[in-house]
């Protein structure tokens, strides 16, 4: 019956995708400003991205897929290249948050497999090279003393931080949105993004998601991308337009 599910959704989103009223979709563009514009990643972290990490088995092949890791890295590099300021929306799960009293269907599974665990905001005990670090080869872009790193999203967007607040005190209201997981954080953080006024460009092979029987979360989350941001690029397109822009 799962299997049977997940072939009408896939029937449903290549049939939306492929349909003239999708098809006529516009697309409103985003130009990069300088002053006005940053790269947003959401947990480029490695539960996520390294293959030891605990969702590597539901997200694994979309990540290679996508070459993900390395488009993020793209990202990275050609932000600070053109002087393109890096915000990091991380997600860290600490002691008390294992003691909600209800859940949702992924927030219960990630606490079941200890996904992002750290000791508590001020100990890093354990936390080098935890599935809460960040990548190996993202440190330098990261720990550089640019880049800002904001509190941590408890669910999956940014109302539980404070991004918002830092990309308006930075003066920013166009961003470059790419990270992990597509149908998750990286889709919730576009939808209030766009909700609190930004301009949105989402970079769709610099994300990928799980796919399991229930539902292939990357296709779902293109479908959304292409209905409500600003635009969608590939990493290839952001890049060239960083360079065009300066």
């Amino acid at each position: 019956m799962n299997k049977l599910v997940n072939m009408l959704v896939v029937i449903v989103v290549m049939t939306t995708v492929s349909s003239p009223v999708f098809a006529a979709l516009p697309d409103p563009g985003m130009q990069i400003e300088k002053g006005r514009t940053a790269l947003v990643v959401t947990d480029p972290q490695n539960d996520f991205l390294s293959p030891k990490g605990v969702t590597w088995g539901v997200v694994g092949k979309n990540v290679e897929a996508n070459n993900t890791v390395e488009n993020i890295d793209t990202l990275f590099k050609a932000a600070k290249a053109h002087d393109i300021p890096v915000f990091i929306s991380p997600h860290y799960y600490y002691p008390h948050d294992h003691g909600w009293k209800f859940e949702g269907a992924l927030e219960k599974l990630m606490h079941n497999i200890g996904m992002f665990n750290r000791k508590d905001a001020l100990n890093l005990e354990g936390f080098e090279g935890s599935g809460a670090d960040w990548l190996e080869r993202y440190k330098p872009y990261i720990n550089d003393g640019r880049t800002t790193v904001t509190s941590p999203h408890k669910v999956y967007g940014p109302e539980t931080n404070d991004l918002v607040l830092q990309l308006r005190k930075r003066g920013i209201d166009k961003v470059i949105l790419a990270g992990m997981s597509a149908n998750l954080c990286t889709e919730s953080h576009m939808r209030e993004l766009l909700e609190q006024g930004f301009e949105v460009a989402v970079v769709s092979d610099a994300t990928a998601a799980a796919q399991v029987e229930e539902g292939d979360g990357y296709a779902a989350a293109l479908v959304n991308f292409r209905y409500m941001a600003n635009t969608v690029w590939t990493t290839r397109q952001a890049v060239k337009t960083m360079q065009a822009e300066q």
